[in-house]
């Protein structure tokens, strides 16, 4: 296919990403939201156009109204037979959004964003098209070869409900100055980006006694928005996980969870943490980036950009610490779902399109960068390389190795989300012991598998 480059748009705004994990940030939008592109043509010749809807949720530059409408103009021009309407959606309210238009009878023919929501949601609840087409041996491969975690968190029951383009590791980061003042570095590794919990006990400590900061570090529990930090944190301390190895119950009270969650407890206490029950990630990061706080539980690239132009220090991603000093980072797998309207003509149109951003030897890798995340397809390579983000990626490149269990694939997501802040405001500001909080975490999340 050949195309009109839009190369310079993307190098501009790789690594200028929304929240796409951490619950902040919003979208860029036209004044109405939506735009159709012009069209003439089928490729069948009937003369008349396949209209389709894309929704997608602020991955990188896909949340982005100028991006968008650029994907779109390049892949109509080639395809002047289908005309392409988008809505660019928030974490805020664009849930909400996607729930009225499957009761009205209105959803998108594309959405885009991860396992979580397309597959255990709403592929579990039979609105999805099954993309196993896409799934050719080559494509599976290549998928696999970088991980498989992705090729099985994009299925349920041997359908395949996401076509993945993008993934990358959540993660922590430090203010580099300030540990360094405090004396704090020599409890991190430099090389490997790790550090022991011991360790971490010991640098909190160090930084609060430091009176640089107002606080070492802050433990949101407002609300969702940024809850894989939270996560990460618990079930690194002391090696526990989340969810069995099956993903069919939830794990949170296990004693090395409980362990972990005491300790947090007591740093709260002697105030090398501070809990906030009405912060979530966004306000946190703020607190981050204005050199309030140390340390922020909810990194990425995406995070790095967006507060780019505000913070006076270096931010230093780090994994979480662990007692064994091996991190299991939480994952985030971006791609694209299609909702079963009974059209068939948009259907094939839509895998069309997806297989034009995801499968296109030369847009698929300018659609990684767009995202600042990185290629599920180890053909790809790093698509960075030569570009004016390589030394940025390449900071996050280094933890990519870490990544653990991709366990967002149980059933129940949305409701133990709530319930994992509301066991967190128990413990740290509500007086609630570890263990029994942990226990009805663990036994009204298990009620909402189904």
């Amino acid at each position: 296919m050949k195309k009109k480059r839009i190369l310079a748009l993307m190098l501009a705004a790789s690594m200028s990403l929304g929240l796409a994990a951490c619950g902040g940030g919003g979208t860029s939008e036209s004044p109405a939201g939506n735009t159709d592109t012009p069209s003439g043509n089928t490729p069948s010749g009937s003369g008349e156009t396949v209209e389709l809807t894309i929704w997608t949720y602020p991955i990188g530059k896909f949340g982005d109204y100028d991006t968008m409408q650029a994907l779109i103009d390049e892949y109509t021009a080639a395809n002047p037979g289908v005309s392409i309407k988008f809505e660019l959606l928030d974490y805020t309210n664009g849930d909400t959004q996607v729930t009225s238009a499957i009761t009205s009878g209105t959803a998108p023919d594309i959405i885009m964003e991860g396992p979580e929501r397309l597959v255990t949601n709403w592929g579990a609840n039979n609105l999805m098209v099954d993309l196993s087409d896409l799934w050719t041996e080559e494509a599976t491969a290549d998928i696999a070869a970088t991980s498989e975690a992705v090729v099985n968190a994009c299925q349920l029951d041997g359908k395949y409900y996401e076509y993945p383009l993008c993934m990358t590791t959540h993660c922590m980061a430090i203010n580099y100055e300030v540990f360094e003042q405090a004396g704090a570095l020599q409890y991190i590794d430099e090389e490997t980006r790790t550090w022991t919990t011991d360790n971490f006990v010991k640098a909190m400590e160090a930084v609060r006694d430091s009176g640089l900061v107002a606080v070492p570090g802050i433990v949101y529990c407002g609300g969702q928005g940024g809850d894989q930090g939270t996560r990460a944190l618990v079930n690194n301390l002391y090696s526990g996980t989340y969810t069995n190895a099956d993903h069919t119950e939830y794990t949170a009270n296990s004693p090395e969870n409980v362990k972990a969650l005491e300790l947090i407890k007591s740093m709260v206490d002697n105030g090398s943490l501070n809990a906030n029950a009405g912060f979530q990630a966004a306000d946190e990061l703020q607190q981050f980036a204005n050199g309030t706080a140390a340390v922020t539980f909810c990194w990425n690239a995406s995070n790095k950009a967006q507060y780019a132009s505000q913070v006076a220090f270096t931010p230093y991603a780090m994994a979480f610490p662990s007692d064994d000093g091996v991190p299991e980072l939480c994952g985030g797998i971006w791609g694209f779902g299609i909702f079963d309207n009974g059209d068939e003509a948009k259907i094939e149109a839509a895998k069309d399109f997806i297989r034009y951003i995801c499968d296109d030897p030369e847009q698929s890798k300018e659609s990684v960068q767009l995202t600042g995340f990185f290629p599920v397809r180890a053909s790809l390579g790093n698509v960075y390389e030569g570009t004016d983000t390589e030394a940025d990626a390449a900071e996050f490149l280094t933890l990519m190795p870490y990544m653990g269990d991709y366990y967002n694939v149980i059933g129940g997501w949305t409701e133990q989300r709530t319930n994992w802040w509301n066991m967190l405001q128990k413990i740290l500001t509500g007086g609630v012991d570890a263990q029994t909080a942990a226990d009805e975490f663990v036994s009204a999340s298990n009620a909402a598998i189904g």
